[in-house]
């Protein structure tokens, strides 16, 4: 695939059943688990740390992951590590942090360096993570920078498998053709 590309001699992994669209461009050490999609303008550049993509996650239109290097103000630079059954909205960029399972990126947010999403998360469109916040589970987040709204609902709890389910079944249908 030439929207595929090695960085330093390493190449990115893929699961099965992955689904990557062709205007799509992945470099370096990313991996994608199985039945992941990565749609249309989405660029996932591992070239100076790694990027680990979990199972059933859905990288939508125009989204943008990348990763936070080494140097003399971060040591250790950060990798950008997403969990399972992930739902990042279009246009979304996601930037050296980490995300646990069962979220939902909003369209337009933006998680910046260091930050931590855990498990069971809603970030409404347009949020802004700020560098270093750990944002706790169950809870719908939303503004610039960010705030806590509420507790999700039993109803938003179960959202995060269906949606990830939903586009496992839609990128089945564009794997078939």
């Amino acid at each position: 695939m030439t929207n595929c590309r090695s960085h330093k001699g390493i190449a990115p992994k893929f699961g099965q059943r992955v689904w990557l669209d062709p205007s799509a461009v992945v470099i370096g050490d990313v991996a994608l688990g199985d039945d992941c999609s990565v749609w249309p303008q989405t660029v996932i550049r591992g070239d100076m740390h790694h990027i680990k993509i979990g199972q059933r996650c859905s990288i939508q239109d125009a989204s943008v992951l990348h990763i936070t290097h080494a140097s003399d103000f971060n040591p250790g630079g950060w990798p950008l590590v997403i969990g399972d059954d992930v739902t990042i909205g279009h246009r979304a960029l996601l930037h050296g942090c980490t995300l646990g399972s069962r979220i939902l990126v909003g369209m337009g947010a933006i998680v910046m360096d260091g930050a931590t999403v855990e498990d069971e998360v809603i970030l409404g469109a347009g949020t802004l993570v700020p560098p270093g916040k750990t944002l706790a589970t169950g809870y719908l987040y939303v503004g610039s920078p960010c705030r806590q709204a509420r507790p999700l609902t039993d109803g938003e709890r179960s959202f995060f498998t269906y949606t990830a389910a939903n586009y496992v079944r839609l990128k089945d249908e564009y794997l078939a053709g």
